[in-house]
C-alpha cells in the first residue's frame, strides 16, 4: 500500500573517513504490517538512474501495487515513481521535511508567529486553500525568510496530494513517522560504532539491527502499526485498487 523511504548516514574508512547514506525502505500493506524492504547504499549524489533501479527491484521482487511513496525530498525519485508504479502517489514528508526545515531557517524570536501563519498551509481542506494561505504568508514574511516560500513552493507538487485526503489518511502520511523509528535504530547503532572500516562491517551492523526487530528471536523484522483509522479511508479514496492490494 504505501512505502516510506529515508537515509541513514555512515561513516567509512575509505583512506579518509567519508559520509555514506544508506536508504532504508519500509512497505505498509493494508492490515497495518510493515516491513523493512531492503537498505541501499548510496554516495549522497543519487539521481534517477539510482532511484529507478532501487524501484524496480523491489517491483521485480514482488511490490505490483504502490498507492503512496512518502519521502524526505530526495532528488530523482518523484520523475521515476511513474515509471514503476503509474498510479502511485509521490508525498514529501510534511513533518521532517518541510516543518522541521522551516523552523531551522527562523529567529527564535519569531518562532510563534511563524507557526500559526505557516499552519493555515498544512491544515488547510483544499489545495486551492493552501495555494492561498502560501500566498497571505509570502506578503507577511516572504521580505525577512525568502528561504522558507521558496522551500515549500519548490516541494509544492509533492506537498498538495496530501491535502486531498481526509484527516486519517493524513495523519498516516504526514510524515515519515513510519521509518523514523527504525532509523533511530540504526542511529544509536552506527553513533556506538564511530565510523567503520568498510563497507561489509557497515551493513553487517545495520543488518544485524533489522534482525533484531523481531523479539521472538525469528528474524521476521514484521511489526504492527495503529492506523486502522485510516483503513476505510483508504478503501473509500483507492477502492477501485483495493481488492488486489487486499491479496498483496
Amino acid at each position: 500500500m504505501a512505502i516510506f523511504i529515508d537515509a541513514v548516514v555512515v561513516k567509512i574508512r575509505d583512506g579518509q573517513v567519508v559520509n555514506r547514506p544508506v536508504y532504508a525502505v519500509i512497505g505498509v500493506i493494508v492490515d497495518g504490517h510493515k516491513d523493512v524492504l531492503g537498505l541501499w547504499a548510496g554516495t549522497g549524489g543519487e539521481g534517477a538512474t539510482f532511484w529507478l533501479s532501487v524501484l524496480t527491484d523491489l517491483r521485480n521482487r514482488g511490490v505490483a501495487d504502490v498507492f503512496f511513496l512518502v519521502c524526505d525530498g530526495l532528488k530523482g525519485l518523484p520523475e521515476v515513481v511513474e515509471n514503476v508504479w503509474p498510479l502511485a502517489t509521490v508525498q514529501t514528508c510534511i513533518i521532517h521535511h518541510l516543518i522541521r526545515h522551516t523552523f531551522r531557517l527562523v529567529s527564535r524570536a519569531d518562532h510563534d508567529a511563524i507557526k500559526r501563519d505557516l499552519k493555515p498551509v498544512y491544515t488547510a481542506p483544499s489545495p486551492a486553500a493552501a495555494a492561498a494561505a502560501i500566498d497571505a504568508f509570502e506578503d507577511t514574511w516572504g521580505g525577512t525568510y525568502r528561504a522558507i516560500v521558496r522551500l515549500w513552493r519548490n516541494a509544492w507538487e509533492e506537498f498538495t496530494p496530501f491535502l486531498d485526503y481526509d484527516v486519517e489518511i493524513r495523519r498516516v502520511l504526514c510524515s515519515t513517522n513510519a521509518i523514523e523509528s527504525l532509523n533511530a535504530r540504526y542511529r544509536r547503532a552506527v553513533s556506538a560504532r564511530g565510523h567503520f572500516p568498510s563497507d561489509q562491517s557497515a551493513w553487517k551492523c545495520l543488518y544485524l539491527v533489522t534482525r533484531s526487530l523481531d523479539s521472538t528471536g525469528a528474524g521476521q523484522a514484521r511489526w504492527m502499526v495503529r492506523w486502522e483509522p485510516a483503513l476505510d479511508a483508504f478503501a473509500i479514496t483507492i477502492g477501485d485498487r483495493w481488492p488486489s492490494a487486499e491479496t498483496y
